[in-house]
């Protein structure tokens, strides 16, 4: 599934664990868009493991790369991810979903509608995307492979779009909103204090919500991945992320470079799934150990 695996393979299959291994390592890392910081890190504990349980092979050095890849990773997992078993606390709860232009938000809304849907919760959709209207379409085409009702207008902003589909999601006693926003870069800061109206909009009229503020990321975005996740957490307070488009060319390693960025921080955005292709079903909950052995693996 993913590049660096490649890489690392011929890398591993060297018989001798030597200066030149861990200096084509760290150049495997930076290409697979794990960052320089990250990457840095990352080898400087693997010399340290490498020296203090005396590693002389490949294989073994293989599988002491994996295990801190999955400790770099761990924080970002979800405890009870919704995804997989969802027991609402709050009714109806509510979604909110952002990323830039063509990350995928959409088309992870009829994911997500999917995997709730199986769960037998009933769903709502906002179409939220007030610019285009091939965006409302696209929404409205998903919430009909999906037999869920859309909430959709020709007129007015996204906030007031959340506004009547918060009051149509009581008034059909839904067990879960998902709003769907427009994409906007986070450096376009009035389309961002948008954003930052439509979350006061849902407030005043479910102080709790959002529930879920999602982020949904492109995974062939590399480092400028972890600069949209900085930028959108610091206006919205992001609880989860959703990487999209982590098959075929997806180098993965963004992953680690998030991680080790919001390795500071004392609220983490967990990731919530991994897109791996177009099909309804193939948004995966991220596990930290499954995608670290997929990100090493032969």
């Amino acid at each position: 599934m993913f590049g660096l695996r490649k890489s690392l393979s011929s890398i591993f299959k060297r018989s001798r664990v030597d200066e030149e291994l861990f200096e084509s390592l760290e150049e495997s890392l930076l290409l697979a868009d794990v960052g320089i910081h990250a990457s840095s890190d990352l080898i400087s504990q693997l010399r340290t493991v490498a020296k203090k349980e005396k590693i002389d092979d490949g294989s073994t050095l293989k599988s002491a790369l994996e295990k801190l890849i999955i400790k770099l990773l761990q924080p970002l997992e979800f405890t009870n991810n919704p995804l997989i078993s969802h027991s609402p606390t709050n009714h109806p709860e509510i979604w909110l979903i952002v990323g830039v232009n063509g990350a995928g938000k959409t088309t992870s809304i009829g994911k997500i509608c999917y995997a709730l849907q199986r769960q037998n919760k009933k769903v709502l959709l906002a179409a939220g995307d007030t610019f285009r209207a091939a965006a409302r379409e696209q929404l409205s085409e998903w919430g009909r492979r999906n037999q869920v009702e859309v909430i959709n207008q020709t007129t007015g902003d996204a906030a007031t779009v959340a506004h009547d589909a918060i009051g149509a999601a009581i008034a059909r006693n839904v067990d879960v909103l998902v709003i769907d926003t427009a994409g906007r870069l986070a450096t376009q800061s009035h389309l961002m204090e948008e954003l930052k109206k439509v979350k006061r909009i849902i407030q005043k009229l479910i102080p709790s919500a959002p529930h879920h503020t999602v982020l949904v990321l492109d995974g062939n975005t590399g480092q400028n991945g972890v600069s949209q996740v900085k930028a959108f957490h610091e206006a919205l307070d992001l609880s989860s992320l959703i990487i999209t488009k982590m098959d075929g060319t997806a180098k993965g390693g963004v992953l680690c470079a998030i991680a080790h960025v919001l390795a500071s921080s004392h609220i983490l955005p967990r990731i919530m799934a991994i897109g791996i292709g177009e099909g309804v079903e193939q948004l995966i909950p991220f596990e930290a150990d499954a995608f670290a052995k997929e990100l090493v693996s032969d």
